[in-house]
């Protein structure tokens, strides 16, 4: 913001927030289709509560094959039975330590940044929230955008 030496520089009143969203999500590479799951927090439960809600996504007799970072959670103990259980159909595919830019969602979640929230004004999380789950639900069916955005060459 530009504003004139002549006059004094304005105070933007605020309250401060460290508030957060934690949502899982994942594309389906071959047509675009967006699958989503919001959580309290990022753990081993949540994301074995978003691997089941893939596996319900799984085509009949297809494999699964899931770019993951190495966040903590995806390496639990507790967590290792159940991928074990269902290694038929499931695979985790871990990318190299700190790099991002080389999972497919990553483009995802800038977009939807880039789409739902610059230039933006949410007086509340809950309108934030709304605004990026709206976007969400449009990519919920195949799209030519995020297989685009998301295509693995």
């Amino acid at each position: 913001m530009w504003v004139p030496p002549e006059n004094r520089d304005p105070i933007l009143q605020h309250a401060p927030t460290r508030k957060s969203l934690a949502v899982f999500g994942a594309v389906r590479v071959e047509d675009g289709r967006l699958v989503t799951r919001q959580a309290e927090v990022f753990d081993a439960a949540s994301f074995q509560s978003f691997l089941k809600q893939l596996l319900r996504h799984l085509h009949n007799g297809r494999r699964m094959l899931v770019v993951l970072d190495n966040a903590r959670y995806h390496h639990a103990a507790n967590l290792q039975p159940w991928l074990w259980k269902h290694r038929h159909v499931l695979s985790l595919d871990f990318l190299p330590p700190y790099s991002p830019e080389l999972n497919p969602v990553e483009r995802v979640w800038k977009m939807t940044r880039h789409l739902c929230t610059h230039n933006r004004y949410s007086a509340q999380l809950e309108e934030l929230t709304q605004a990026v789950f709206d976007q969400f639900h449009l990519w919920q069916k195949p799209n030519t955008e995020l297989q685009s955005v998301c295509a693995i060459i």
